[in-house]
């Protein structure tokens, strides 16, 4: 068990009067418990009681993997397929007495288990990922460091990318450029994602085979991870020229992108943060066209608590670190987005990624 945050997240159940919460096979179960197993159909899960007791319920394939993984001394309660889960369910439940009571429930259990399981049993089963957000939304020096190292190492990668990319390749090979520096620099991947042409106007674009093109417009989000820490960046490039409407889109997109950088300090209101923000790009003429959050929160995974946006009604503290990245995306015609991470200090905040956000434009026309 991941001791530090295993005994946060016990404190988190106390004081909001949950009983219980219960972790299915994810990246959340992985960060507890040090190990994950495979989602599937049946049931199982870590269940974590308020006063710091826990145990486990799985099938029996499973039982002896997650045996050997809690100790002999934790409980792990079997079922066999031929019998179903809830009987095994109920007996652990009144073993652990968590009958009537109330059980949080992580983010990648399914509905059709949770209402199974309620029309067998009297307990209250409510939403339990923003306990285990709360859980590690504050990051301690260690992880401050690794996050530092994962956005210089993100940093350093730009330079290297804008002397790679030209027309003929396509944005697989970008890519896959990206990924293999993180290797060479002694990180892991992370994620990639290269957005041209027309492609730069979906925020999140799945694809990866347009050929680059002169004149593209080109939107990179990528980012390694470094001792668990991952990194996060958004920079806008230009394929052979920029035209004098791409280059005043993209002076505001950056405009608006500093202004959230420098809004985003310790104590400031989460809302505030967004509408400093977004208030350029609605002066503008542009705030239509951006319709996504302003920032997520990074750590352990990409996306994390804290969310920056209008609908978060919290305050910042010292260790909350995340992303802000606005950006204009007309369907079809126009992306443009910067990003940066930023962590809250208690005098302000720290920019993590220093990676130039000047115009740049790769194998200019002659």
């Amino acid at each position: 068990m991941n001791k530090k945050y295993f005994d946060k997240l016990v404190a988190i159940l106390k004081q909001k009067n949950m009983d219980a919460i219960l972790v299915a096979p994810s990246e959340e179960m992985e960060f507890i418990m040090g190990h994950n197993t495979h989602l599937c159909e049946r049931f199982q899960a870590l269940i974590i009681k308020n006063d710091g007791t826990y145990f486990y319920i799985c099938n029996l394939l499973t039982v002896e993997e997650v045996q050997a993984v809690l100790g002999p001394e934790i409980k792990v309660y079997g079922w066999f397929d031929g019998d179903g889960f809830i009987d095994t369910v109920k007996k652990a439940f009144e073993e652990n007495n968590l009958i009537g009571k109330t059980i949080g429930v992580n983010s990648t259990e399914r509905a059709f288990i949770i209402l199974q399981i309620m029309e067998a049993l009297d307990v209250k089963f409510v939403n339990g990922k923003p306990l285990l957000e709360e859980m590690r939304m504050i990051k301690d020096e260690e992880e401050l460091e690794n996050l530092r190292m994962a956005a210089r190492i993100t940093d350093e990668s730009y330079e290297e990318l804008l002397k790679f990319i030209r027309p003929g390749i396509k944005e697989v090979d970008i890519a896959n450029k990206m990924n293999e520096i993180f290797k060479a620099k002694g990180a892991d991947e992370g994620f990639t994602m290269v957005c041209s042409g027309p492609n730069s106007s979906y925020p999140h674009y799945a694809g990866n085979q347009r050929v680059i093109q002169e004149k593209d417009m080109m939107i990179l989000d990528w980012g390694c991870t470094y001792k668990g820490m991952c990194a996060d960046m958004s920079r806008t490039v230009f394929v052979g020229a920029i035209s004098d409407e791409e280059r005043k889109i993209y002076e505001i997109v950056l405009k608006s992108q500093q202004a959230g950088v420098k809004a985003a300090v310790n104590g400031a209101f989460i809302p505030d943060v967004d509408r400093a923000s977004r208030g350029i790009l609605e002066k503008e003429g542009y705030g239509d066209y951006f319709f996504t959050r302003l920032g997520h929160g990074i750590g352990y995974s990409v996306h994390e608590a804290p969310d920056i946006k209008a609908s978060n009604p919290r305050h910042l503290e010292p260790g909350m670190v995340f992303s802000i990245e606005p950006g204009i995306y007309i369907a079809g015609k126009v992306g443009m987005r910067v990003e940066d991470i930023v962590a809250v200090t208690e005098n302000g905040n720290e920019v993590l990624n220093k990676a130039s956000t000047d115009i740049k434009i790769v194998c200019p026309i002659k």
